[in-house]
């Protein structure tokens, strides 16, 4: 299984603080978005290579990161040789990027760069493994109310999603879309043809809703917490969590 971590975007709902620094290379608590998200993926069974993708921008970024870091030679850097948000591919266009970059053929996990989560992959992994299609993991943020500010996914009582929203006014669930999704290998077509198809190639919840009319989606419903970091004032908030979640593990040793 191979996993491509997309942190291509340019936040530039974050400036100033992504003018020179991506995303998901932003402390959060004390520790960088991406050596946050690491330390769930690498707890994965059955990967085999990871990806990260990310711009001409900020790859040098990443490469300085990476080559102080332990992952060295766990983890391999995709330029997709886009310079800013005018001229960004997008997050769909650069998972299809790399697995023709990679020649990849197998299955695929894929994890949004900027996606903090407390749930346990292998748990979704497992999941997957018993469904004859795409399984995404979703949150239950526990209000109608907050849903309408996401993409809001609704599931029958076999797990698949019949119905996919983005903000709606009127919620069908409070199951929101996050940036986790599972490739088997026989469905990884699907990714090229969507992006031949389709013009929407940022937001991945866009493909969620095309794909889950053509084919079987299964969503992975979890509630542990999830942060999407979007603006400053979320970005202050998990920042903020994550501190005092740091602080308790201190208190605790």
């Amino acid at each position: 299984m191979t996993l491509i971590i997309l942190a291509a975007g340019y936040a530039v709902r974050l400036q100033p603080l992504t003018l020179d620094t991506s995303k998901s290379l932003l402390p959060i608590g004390g520790k960088s978005m991406i050596a946050r998200i690491l330390e769930h993926v690498l707890k994965v069974k059955g990967i085999s290579s990871i990806y990260i993708i990310t711009n001409s921008k900020f790859f040098k970024n990443f490469s300085d990161w990476l080559k102080a870091s332990k992952h060295e030679k766990k983890i391999s850097l995709i330029c997709d040789g886009t310079t800013s948000n005018e001229n960004r591919l997008g997050a769909i266009k650069d998972l299809e990027f790399v697995i023709k970059e990679e020649s990849i053929a197998g299955d695929i996990l894929v994890v949004a760069g900027d996606n903090l989560f407390e749930f346990d992959l292998n748990s979704f992994l497992k999941f997957a493994a018993k469904k004859d299609g795409v399984s995404i993991a979703v949150h239950d943020i526990g209000s109608i109310e907050l849903a309408r500010n996401f993409g809001v996914v609704k599931i029958d009582a076999d797990n698949r999603v019949i119905d996919f929203e983005e903000k709606p006014e009127k919620p069908k669930s409070s199951l929101i879309s996050t940036g986790i999704y599972y490739f088997p290998k026989d469905k990884v077509a699907f990714i090229n043809e969507y992006v031949k198809m389709q013009n929407k190639l940022d937001a991945p919840g866009n493909r969620l809703g095309w794909l889950a009319k053509r084919d079987k989606v299964y969503g992975f419903a979890f509630s542990e917490d999830r942060y999407d970091i979007g603006n400053m004032e979320s970005y202050r908030k998990a920042d903020e969590e994550y501190l005092k979640k740091e602080k308790n593990k201190s208190d605790e040793t």
